[in-house]
């Protein structure tokens, strides 16, 4: 499977390489070549980051080792979650995870899931070894380049809300996303303020973390 999988993923790197080169020539039909491209590659996904809050400063306080421990712990806790709400984990890079879902309501519920599962482990925690989570979730059509990579706007919004904008606790999603969501009495939404580019507007998704109980799609 990882062969197939490198070939796949290389592929399709190379297909968009030469299509970029086309683009580049003088006198190219970009509008077409840009066609072409998203009949290759586009793809309409729900599209997750997360990120820890406070990570920098605590790396600074408490050294590299402590920086380690505290990104395997979220891995160990948060990626089982992902599985069980199909999402397919796409990158981690230090403290932030970028993973895609095909249902908008399981990548809602999956962000519930993931804070409610960090609210456990905390309880008995000191407040440096806690994992305070902050979570960013987009939807539309992107780009997906083989299993390595995607690009665009909900991917930009997203990455924006979870990693810069979003503070502990908090679920921050577009109004693509906003808008797909099915209606359900377990959540709801409130604007925010800022302006991110990507997206015309941006909610805070409204729940309960101290509910034991929440629907399992």
């Amino acid at each position: 499977m990882g062969q197939k999988r490198a070939i796949a993923t290389s592929a399709s790197e190379e297909r968009l390489e030469k299509l970029l080169e086309e683009r580049l020539k003088p006198g190219a039909n970009q509008e077409f070549i840009d066609k072409r491209i998203w009949d290759l590659f586009g793809e309409t996904w729900c599209v997750m980051f997360t990120d820890l809050s406070g990570f920098s400063r605590g790396v600074a306080k408490f050294g590299i080792i402590h920086f380690l421990q505290t990104i395997y712990e979220s891995h160990r806790i948060l990626i089982p979650v992902l599985d069980e709400y199909d999402g397919i984990l796409m990158k981690d890079e230090g403290d932030s995870l970028m993973v895609l879902f095909r249902n908008t309501d399981k990548a809602i519920h999956c962000a519930i899931h993931m804070q409610k599962a960090c609210k456990r482990y905390n309880e008995n925690k000191t407040a440096e070894e806690q994992i305070l989570l902050c979570i960013g979730i987009g939807y539309g059509k992107i780009l997906k380049i083989g299993d390595t990579d995607v690009f665009g706007a909900e991917v930009n919004a997203a990455s924006k809300l979870g990693e810069d904008t979003a503070k502990s606790w908090e679920i921050l999603v577009t109004n693509a996303l906003k808008e797909n969501a099915s209606d359900t009495s377990d959540f709801d939404f409130e604007p925010i303020d800022e302006v991110i580019p990507g997206t015309d507007k941006s909610f805070k998704l409204k729940y309960n973390l101290d509910d034991p109980n929440w629907v399992v799609l």
